[in-house]
């Protein structure tokens, strides 16, 4: 029940996450995570919109013997935000968990799978500011006590439809190429003080938000959380710094492929959103994947 992670070590090492503060921590992708991480030895922050369920896995964390935080909030909620964020670093005398090593952006919401001419305007909007407006608070509020403390790590849950162009749903095709974004611009502003950032897709987990969905009627070849589970605590625990700034799938990718595959990996681009050439002689095919 750490009060401050202790600065980077030699060569820029980043210590094991020892707290974490997961969003959208009451169902679903991020209670397993939230439960994932106790199990792995940390204590976890938790927050959601839902008091009630709040209260109901910090109950299971606690039965794990880790602290928990309950906090509500909406993500959207700037003022509620920082309130969240300053009652999570609270000194552990005063029913906080000292500091945050770990963020995960979990919360996020999907708008009705029609082409963009026929979405609802409020509802794509609401879908952009829960999906990109959360994380942006969260990060802006979380990210600078970690590089006063030397390092942290952030874990943005994105999605296959941030890497892949769809004809349906545009809000959260939108917001999760947005959160990309996000993602890469801060493992390269922060790198350098100790931030790692990973942009997790979770492959198709079976929840209430997908099993809701026209596309995934009939679906019988769901991922297993677990793998997202998995990839989350390895991260926390520093086991895959190697791939900060990139975009992993736990459909495809392990642990233990991530980490081998870090340690060859040679493109300038690895694994973060680039517009691809037309052909072999296209004039900008270096301009576009060469930085």
């Amino acid at each position: 029940m750490a009060e401050q992670q202790p600065a980077p070590g030699p060569a820029g090492v980043v210590p094991p996450a020892r707290t974490a503060l997961v969003t959208g921590a009451t169902r679903g992708i991020g209670r397993a995570v939230a439960l994932g991480l106790a199990r792995a030895g940390l204590d976890v922050a938790l927050l959601a919109r839902d008091a009630g369920r709040l209260a109901e896995v910090a109950a299971e964390v606690r039965a794990l013997g880790r602290a928990a935080v309950a906090l509500p909030c909406d993500v959207t909620d700037a003022r509620a935000v920082a309130s969240a964020v300053r009652r999570a670093e609270a000194p552990v005398a005063e029913g906080g968990l000292g500091s945050v090593d770990l963020l995960v952006n979990n919360a996020g919401r999907i708008d009705a799978e029609v082409p963009l001419w026929a979405a609802d305007p409020d509802e794509w909007w609401s879908v952009l500011e829960t999906n990109v407006r959360g994380p942006f608070l969260l990060a802006r509020n979380v990210v600078p006590g970690m590089l006063a403390r030397g390092g942290g790590r952030v874990v943005d849950l994105n999605s296959g439809s941030g890497s892949h162009d769809n004809a349906d749903a545009s809000a959260y095709n939108l917001s999760k190429t947005a959160l990309m974004r996000l993602g890469a611009g801060l493992h390269l502003a922060g790198h350098d003080r100790g931030l790692r950032v990973l942009e997790l897709a979770p492959g198709v987990v079976r929840t209430d938000m997908t099993g809701a969905m026209r596309a995934h009627e009939g679906r019988t070849d769901w991922t297993p959380v677990e793998r997202t589970v998995d990839l989350v605590t390895a991260f926390a625990a520093g086991e895959l710094d190697g791939c900060s700034g990139w975009f992993v799938r736990a459909s495809h990718d392990t642990p233990e492929s991530l980490a081998a595959l870090a340690a060859r990996a040679e493109a300038p681009a690895a694994r973060r959103l680039r517009v691809q050439p037309a052909a072999g002689d296209d004039p900008l095919a270096e301009v576009l994947t060469g930085r």
